[in-house]
Formats: C-alpha cells, structure tokens, sequence
C-alpha cells in the first residue's frame, strides 16, 4: 500500500526548511543589531542603585546640562535647509543629465561621480577661506552652503528619471506643458520615492554631523546636536548612565524619522537602478 506521507525532500518541505532557515538568519542578524542599542536603553536607565533598578533621572539630567533644547532647533534648522537645498539642485542637475542632450553632458556626469570619491575633509581648508573671505564663519550660512549640493544626489535623481517613460514627457509637451510645467506637474510627483531617500540621507547625514560644527562655528548659541554631544562626553565621561541618556536623545528624532518614511526609502532604493 503506497504510503500517503509527503516525502521530507519533496519541494514544499524544501521550501518551508529554507524559509525556517531564513527566518533564524534574520532573527540572529536583527538579535546583533539591536545589541549594542539595548546596551544602551538599558544603561541609560540604570541607576546604579540596587533600591532604584530603573529610573528616567538621568535623562532629564542629561536635557538640562546637554542644553538639547537649543541643539535640537539648530540641528533641526540646518538639516532641513540644507535637505530643502539639496532636493532642489539635485532634482534640477539630475534632470539635465537625464533628459537634455548637450555637449560635454557624460563629463559632467563624471565630474559629479569623481566627487564622490573625494572625502569632505580634504577640501575644509580651502572651504574654511572661502567662509571666512564671504564673513560667513560663525553663522548658519557656514553650516548649511558647504553642503547645499551634492553628487550623491544628483546621480540618486538621475538615475530615478531615466526609470520614468519619455512617453509621458512627450505627452505633456503635446499638451502644451513645458519643460518646467513638466518637471513641476508630472515627473517630480513620480519621483516621490526617490525625493524621500534623498530627504532622508541627507537629514540624518546633517544630523549627524560633527565635522562642520566643530571646525567653522565657535559660538555656543549655534551647537548642534553633535557638538552638544561632544561636549557632553568630555564634561561627564564617568557617568555611564547620564552619558548613554544623551546618545539616547540625539538618537531617538533621526530613528523616528526611518521609520515614518521606510516605505518610500526602501522603494526608492529598490527602483533607482544603474542606467547608461
């Protein structure tokens, strides 16, 4: 009598062990990331007492001396202007090397990707002149124009446009649209995906940014969130508790911000491809 049990190699059992596999993969890599944070959260709310185990002390300690307040506006402003001021010119840049067609438009292109291979820190010095010959160091303008473009961006935008059918473009321009109305009305709309990636690499890169800060602004009414931080581990690098509080609150905007726009993030991720 043939036997009525399913054969442990047959497909479906090879499909369920891999998805079983999978599923302990992912559980283990999400268990080694999220380490280190619950060290932490955990840390932060220790109040080395054994009468007190837990308690939010140290993060009201740690608001008032850190002056988070202040940095928060700061970082916040910054972030966002310079956010707006990469959006803008990498939509326009990355729209010309797309669809125009002009002489020396694949040098370009090449010039914004070797500019990518250039880290930030070689070019503060003539930078910093350039600030300092514009009496802009010291000001918000020093935070905000050194990175008000950027290559990564504009090839990000780029290579978003050319997924986008040239059958609408010509659509419109039958329509009368022109080339601004078309830009405004059909393909940034369509580009939502990659504007929120762009948004939000660039928000939390400016976020989290300590270089700037720390070279071309001196003032304390302009300290950012970094620098506060900064600061703060040198004046209490004893206090475990009151400093892992402080990591906690310059953290917890930028991790509320990936999860509010994950969806269009990973999206834009997933149709931004490597296009000629």
């Amino acid at each position: 009598m043939p036997s009525t049990l399913a054969s442990p190699l047959d497909p479906a059992s090879k499909v369920r062990l891999w998805m079983g596999v999978n599923l302990v993969l992912l559980l283990i890599g999400a268990g080694l990331v999220l380490l280190p944070l619950a060290i932490v959260v955990l840390t932060s709310v220790h109040a080395g007492d054994p009468e007190t185990a837990w308690t939010m002390a140290s993060y009201r300690v740690a608001w008032a001396r850190g002056d988070f307040l202040l940095a928060f506006a700061n970082s916040t402003l910054v972030a966002l202007a310079v956010t707006g001021l990469q959006i803008i010119t990498s939509a326009l840049a990355g729209y010309a090397l797309a669809r125009l067609r002009f002489w020396g438009r694949q040098a370009v292109l090449l010039m914004v990707l070797a500019t990518l291979v250039i880290p930030f820190q070689l070019l503060v010095i003539p930078i910093f002149l350039v600030l300092k010959w514009g009496h802009l160091i010291n000001t918000y303008g020093a935070l905000i124009l050194p990175t008000a473009v950027n290559g990564f961006g504009i090839f990000l935008m780029r290579q978003f446009f050319q997924t986008i059918p040239v059958e609408l473009e010509e659509a419109a321009a039958l329509d009368g649209a022109s080339r601004w109305q078309t830009l405004w009305r059909v393909l940034l709309p369509l580009a939502r995906p990659a504007l929120v990636t762009l948004f939000l690499f660039t928000f939390i890169g400016e976020w989290n940014d300590l270089f700037k800060p720390l070279v071309f602004t001196s003032r304390p009414e302009l300290r950012t969130v970094q620098l506060a931080l900064a600061e703060f581990q040198e004046q209490f690098t004893n206090d475990w508790s009151l400093m892992m509080a402080a990591v906690v609150i310059a953290t917890v905007p930028v991790v509320l911000l990936f999860l509010l726009g994950q969806r269009q993030f990973i999206r834009g991720i997933a149709t931004t491809g490597i296009k000629n």
